[in-house]
């Protein structure tokens, strides 16, 4: 019985291992078209959206008056 299971074992690690590079192959191709998206935005704009992020991050609630 504790064959069986070492056999199994071995034969998931290795469907494992052999299918983890097919998998993770897109995941880096998404990751490498992001970063060159990203990296043709100039500066300034993300500056911009960074500062506009912040302020709507950061405001104070000032519509309603304040009760005594």
């Amino acid at each position: 019985m504790l064959r069986l299971i070492l056999w199994s074992l071995l034969a998931i690690f290795l469907l494992v291992v052999g299918a983890w590079p097919a998998a993770a192959a897109p995941i880096g191709l998404a990751v490498t078209g992001a970063g060159v998206i990203a990296s043709k935005i100039p500066a300034i704009v993300l500056l911009g959206a960074a500062a506009v992020a912040w302020e709507l991050r950061h405001r104070t609630n000032t519509t309603k008056p304040a009760t005594a």
